[in-house]
């Protein structure tokens, strides 16, 4: 749906009752989704009675906390008492889809990780990585998508969403620098749109992160190959009827490159929990700082001829600062008739960024680098309610629920030098709030057979100011409605068929659906993009545990969007592009055949195309005819650039909770189509990362960590564009004024890279008391 257009200032009334709908939560009366609070069905109330269902699969790799009492631990997560789970991260039960599980936080530490957004690798199929420095956002891979900083893959912390929406950097930028992994209690992972109490950024996945609430004193400290050092320190008490959760963590890095990254950070969380996860409240501060230099991805060119180092720099000073800090507070109740929950939050964050990916292009003199300023105010609050009842005597469940968000943005886009000012490109204020309203419908029709039918509906109003060009300001709204239905057969002989499928959506830059004319350039004229995008799926999967110990399933899977969002080198930022479709399938296992040893291996394959003709690309290829360097792979074709046909990944953890204990890890990202005409391909990457260490029964731990193993010369990520070195031939024919514009506006297309940091070794000592 295309969003509707209005004057400045006229969206006023829309968004302030936006913003007072973020008030709701207050009547304590219906309550927000929320991450980690568990999603199994209490029995369903018949007449007076309660009706047992039949015990579903066990979520692949849930596994029980070890008592509180227990003073053997493997991680501070472990004291979390067996019959009282978080009050915000309860693990599923009886899952909708077969690629729906949780993590537990025992996997999820047990991993060797080089940063802390690679927790999420522990969802199958899933690939994080960076091409820039300790400070920026993760690049996301899963399903046969390049999510960028994070569209289409929907994050959130405790209830409090990580992707942010019109952002400096990309639609989507889920900064998660700041998670401390310790203080993870699970993981909740979804997958396709076919599900209402997921919204924007969910298409292709979502992951739902819970805190812990109770720890053992721990006092960690951990140091490693370049400049690696961290301390963290954790501890709880008692306070009232609740917890009293505080941990810190203090960071530093310079990496194994020419212009050492320089990490300083500073992380904290503070939390108040009481109760459990259907009877209980949380509240939770968080705050986190950060300085960082970066190597942005370098042209393969300029390593080949000498220029640079495989670790060097194109330009030295790109780099960035970052800040955020949090408040949010959740609750929930069970009562006679079901249960409700609740959740508000408020986050004040900001990101100043300087990158320079093109060098020369655009400034043959000073060169391409850019400054991205995004400051915000976010505020939500999300209701839902959960009704046991029946229909024709057959056990159902009906939820219903609201979802609002509002953002209050302030933008700029400056050139700059050195990242010292040099000229406005554009800056805009931008509010923008959303509100979300969903049922779901579960009937267990047999003991064999249940089913949900759900809708979702999404509206959106943004009113964006832009303080250069007054003829890109205006506001928009926009609303979709998306059905959704799953369907669960079985258990059969200890196995489970699924069948899902759905609407989705997600939003676009509210900026691209209010510009009119082009920043750098005001006499082009530019079609305003939709607020927001539909997307549709369907999947078919199977779970099994047929085999004792092995937890294995299959999911197939089709996702369809109607329109792209791809990252444009050459402006540093994403852009909106033609449908798509993907479709493919994941296999998952995870086996357990005794106590001390734990293995799983992952595969997923995707078959990744745009769709229709992309006549633009086909003139853009015409006009860079005579010029090799710049035409190839300006073709049109329908690749999807670093959209990967292949993801894997296996490991194997053994150790008991005391003595020994190991962990080899290994993944492997296929080669992708770097540009549309698949004329660009980026190489494989294949990296293992291993643990070995030893755990005394007074509580002390010490380990080491060794990343890329076998010192592996791969790429964290490749790109394919133009850009412009002062060494190229093209560079002089350009500032002659030889070539034809065009050409100089594309620039040598080359591959792009950020290498894979080399061997790294990594050294903790810990104790728990």
């Amino acid at each position: 749906m295309q969003p509707r257009r209005c004057e400045p200032g006229r969206c006023g009334g829309a968004l302030t009752a936006l913003s007072a709908l973020l008030l709701l939560a207050d009547n304590g009366r219906a309550l927000a989704q929320s991450t980690g609070i568990s999603r199994e069905l209490p029995p369903i109330q018949v007449d007076g009675e309660a009706l047992v269902r039949k015990k579903p699969l066990a979520s692949r790799r849930t596994r029980k906390p070890s008592p509180a009492g227990h003073r053997i631990l493997v991680y501070p997560a472990a004291t979390q008492a067996s019959d009282a789970r978080s009050a915000d991260s309860g693990a599923m039960s009886g899952a909708g889809m077969a690629s729906e599980i949780t993590v537990s936080r025992e996997e999820i530490n047990a991993r060797p990780i080089s940063r802390p957004g690679e927790v999420l690798e522990a969802v199958p199929g899933l690939i994080v990585t960076q091409h820039s420095g300790e400070g920026k956002a993760n690049q996301y891979f899963l399903r046969g998508y390049n999510l960028d900083h994070g569209t289409d893959l929907a994050i959130v912390v405790d209830g409090v969403p990580v992707n942010m929406r019109t952002h400096a950097h990309g639609q989507g930028y889920a900064d998660l620098n700041w998670l401390i992994p310790e203080t993870v209690a699970a993981m909740d992972v979804r997958k396709g749109p076919y599900f209402a109490d997921e919204g924007d950024f969910a298409s292709v996945g979502s992951v739902h992160i819970g805190l812990i609430d109770r720890t053992w004193r721990l006092a960690q400290v951990s140091a490693g190959s370049f400049g690696y050092r961290r301390l963290l320190g954790m501890d709880s008490a008692k306070l009232g009827d609740g917890s009293l959760l505080v941990a810190g963590e203090v960071g530093t890095y310079n990496g194994p490159w020419d212009n050492s990254d320089n990490v300083r950070k500073l992380n904290g969380l503070v939390r108040y929990s009481q109760g459990t996860a259907t009877d209980g409240v949380s509240i939770t501060g968080m705050a986190y700082v950060n300085k960082w230099n970066s190597t942005d991805q370098v042209p393969q060119r300029a390593i080949t001829s000498g220029l640079l180092d495989r670790y060097g720099s194109e330009d030295p000073s790109d780099g960035g600062n970052a800040d955020r800090f949090a408040l949010s507070g959740r609750i929930a109740q069970t009562d006679d008739t079901g249960s409700w929950k609740a959740n508000a939050y408020v986050v004040k964050s900001q990101l100043d960024l300087f990158n320079n990916f093109t060098y020369f292009l655009d400034d043959p003199l000073l060169g391409d680098q850019f400054h991205q300023h995004d400051k915000r105010l976010m505020a939500g609050a999300n209701v839902s309610r959960t009704l046991n009842g029946s229909f024709a005597g057959l056990p159902m469940q009906i939820t219903l629920g609201l979802q609002s968000r509002y953002d209050a943005i302030d933008l700029a886009l400056t050139n700059t030098f050195q990242r010292g000012f040099r000229a406005n490109i554009r800056s805009d204020k931008v509010g923008e709030g959303s509100v979300g309203i969903y049922a779901e419908n579960t009937v267990r029709w047999t003991d064999w057979l249940r089913t949900t039918v759900g809708w979702r509906g999404d509206y959106y109003a943004a009113d964006v100011t832009s303080l250069f060009n007054a003829a890109n300001s205006g506001c928009a709204d926009a609303a979709l409605g998306s059905p959704k239905f799953r369907m669960v057969l079985g258990p059969f002989n200890q196995t489970e068929f699924f069948l899902g499928a759905g609407y989705g959506m997600h939003s676009n830059d509210a900026r691209g659906a209010t510009t009119t004319e082009d920043p750098a350039d005001p006499a082009t004229r530019l079609t305003p993009s939709p607020l927001l995008v539909r997307t549709r799926g369907a999947e078919i999967g199977v779970r099994s545990r047929i085999v004792p110990g092995l937890d294995t399933s299959l999911s197939l899977f089709i996702l369809d969007q109607d329109s792209e969002i791809l990252f444009a080198g050459d402006a540093g930022d994403t852009s909106a592009t033609r449908a798509s479709r993907r479709y493919g399938f994941e296999w998952s296992n995870h086996y357990r055949p005794w106590s001390w040893i734990d293995i799983d291996a992952d595969l997923a394959m995707t078959h990744a195309r745009f769709r229709g003709y992309d006549s633009e690309q086909a003139q853009a290829y015409a006009s860079l005819a005579g010029y090799p360097e710049a035409q190839i792979g300006n073709a049109p074709g329908n690749y999807i650039p670093n959209a990967p046909a292949m993801v894997a990944s296996a490991g194997v953890t053994v150790g008991e909770k005391t003595g020994w204990f190991g962990t080899l890890r290994w993944r492997y990202l296929a080669s992708s189509p770097l540009t549309e005409d698949n004329a660009f391909r980026s190489s494989a990457t294949s990296i293992f990362n291993g643990r070995l260490g030893y755990r005394i029964d007074n509580g002390w731990r010490l380990q080491l960590d060794v990343l890329n193993l076998f010192n592996a010369k791969a790429n964290q990520i490749t790109y394919a564009y133009g850009s412009l070195l002062k060494t190229d031939t093209l560079y002089n024919l350009c500032t002659s004024g030889a070539a034809p514009a065009a050409v100089c506006r594309n620039g040598v297309m080359d591959y792009v890279l950020h290498p894979a940091e080399p061997l790294t070794f990594r050294v903790t000592v810990a104790g728990t008391f």
